[in-house]
């Protein structure tokens, strides 16, 4: 009966290595390019679609500029009111999570970067019926998706690198 346990025991620990191998190598590239779809209504054709829109200021040095590092969050398209509004947005970290408000048929939000952060997500839940997209931007990198119809959920998530950071 040991034997059984200590078996299960490394099958099931293998299956959580895999797991993690898997998921580093799929959300953690390095492209910038969506490499699985969040969602069954999702749709990460448009990965390039939205850039940073962090303002140039030329007086900083690039050096200065990679310190001061923000992560945006959008939704946008069309999402008429339901009996809980158009959306349900919530954005934010693995250690954050915040709601976010629809208005005139957009949401954007920032937040500075967090070293430490190992993903980034936006996820909106349409209420009823819409076409809406939503984008979580770093950098030059974007990792996008889309919702349409019903109850959707759009997400998207950007991940850090293998080994942790925002470079």
């Amino acid at each position: 009966m040991k034997k059984i346990g200590i078996g299960c025991l490394a099958v099931i620990g293998l299956f959580v290595i895999i797991g993690i191998i898997a998921a580093v190598v799929v959300g953690g590239g390095d492209d910038g390019k969506a490499t699985a779809k969040p969602s069954s209504t999702a749709d990460t054709s448009k990965t390039d679609e939205k850039k940073d829109e962090q303002s140039d200021d030329s007086s900083k040095s690039d050096d200065e500029n990679k310190d001061s590092k923000t992560v945006v969050f959008k939704v946008w398209g069309t999402a008429p009111d339901g009996a809980l509004g158009p959306l349900d947005i919530t954005y934010g970290s693995d250690s954050d999570t915040r709601k976010g408000t629809w208005s005139d048929g957009k949401f954007e939000a920032t937040l500075p970067v967090n070293k430490d952060a190992m993903y980034y997500q936006v996820t909106a839940q349409l209420q009823g019926s819409g076409d809406i997209h939503c984008s979580v931007t770093i950098g030059d990198k974007t990792k996008s998706a889309h919702a349409s119809g019903g109850y959707n959920i759009c997400q998207t998530q950007l991940n850090a690198g293998l080994l942790g950071g925002w470079k």
